[in-house]
């Protein structure tokens, strides 16, 4: 199977990478063209637009910033839909919205391709070594074609139902990991108030039912002080509001989404949209004039599970 590439960021050259190095016949594109440089070093193929690599491979797998620049990336002139024929598949693997990709996705269809949604969760470390988590929506036989392929990116793969419901699913664990993130910075702020050495704060949090994902990460880095978890305040702010606006299409009355929103759309004005999201603690350091480091800790997070086949996770 012949695979295109289409957005080589934090999250996509990782995965790209996987394909790479596994002997996939690969087609990369980006905006970056240094990146693309170093992929065509390594034995992937280049393409001049969206459209011609459309036209070359059989998987063509978007991976990119936002809702706006996929559907540039998929209907201009030169875009992927430009190129596709039957028999092609479409894998949106981007953080987006449910309603979108279900809109693309029928274009997608109208010319003979099949689509699914397929965004990842579990950080950039675990994209780099293909044990990072894939959520899969589509057709269950076009699931099972593109199976080998997730679980060479991926270590845990569920079919989550019909198109969209990857990427609605998507959209709420990444809300669960910002309130922790969130929550996770007022604990420490106010433990380091308290006197407390955060070096067993630390510790304390991770054997304790207050412990999470986010916490054995994030908090890592910050404590470290360079706060790198490969994240962005922009890409929070448009992912909880993907959140807020799943809430209120559905009419559910939320109350911390939109506090949540309000805190990082403030981060990212004070600090930039491209400050890593773990320094929205700056907010409280500056606040309470204090720094919130400990020591030991990694100025980032690497995986330590090895590199493994990944498999299907059947629900109960």
């Amino acid at each position: 199977m012949k695979i295109g590439f289409i957005g080589l960021g934090n999250v996509g050259a990782k995965l790209a990478g996987s394909l790479l190095r596994n002997g996939f016949d690969l087609t990369v594109r980006d905006l970056n063209d240094a990146m693309v440089r170093e992929f065509v070093d390594r034995g992937a193929a280049s393409a001049v637009s969206p459209k011609e690599m459309a036209q070359k491979v059989d998987l063509i797998i978007t991976c990119l910033p936002s809702p706006v620049i996929c559907a540039s990336v998929m209907e201009n002139e030169n875009g992927i839909i430009a190129g596709l024929s039957k028999g092609k598949i479409w894998l949106e693997m981007s953080t987006t919205d449910a309603v979108e990709v279900v809109r693309l996705a029928d274009t997608v269809e109208s010319k003979g391709a099949r689509a699914m949604d397929c965004p990842v969760s579990g950080g950039c470390h675990r994209a780099a070594t293909g044990n990072i988590s894939i959520f899969a929506g589509g057709d269950r036989q076009i699931f099972e074609r593109v199976l080998p392929v997730l679980t060479t990116m991926g270590r845990r793969i569920l079919h989550t139902g019909p198109i969209g419901s990857a990427s609605v699913l998507k959209v709420v664990t990444n809300y669960l990991a910002t309130v922790h993130l969130t929550a996770l910075t007022e604990a420490l702020a106010v433990a380091q108030k308290a006197d407390m050495d955060m070096n067993i704060t630390y510790e304390a949090i991770r054997i304790s039912s207050g412990n999470s994902f986010v916490h054995e990460t994030e908090s890592q880095v910050i404590l470290n002080g360079s706060r790198d978890i490969n994240f962005t305040m922009d890409l929070v702010v448009k992912d909880i509001g993907l959140f807020d606006r799943l809430a209120q299409v559905n009419n559910v009355p939320v109350e911390i989404s939109p506090l949540v929103l309000k805190i990082f759309k403030d981060g990212r004005d004070r600090y930039g949209s491209r400050e890593f999201s773990p320094n929205i603690i700056k907010r409280l350091e500056e606040a309470c004039g204090i720094r919130i480091l400990g020591t030991g800790f990694p100025a980032e997070i690497t995986d330590d599970e090895p590199e493994a086949a990944g498999y299907e996770v059947k629900p109960r």
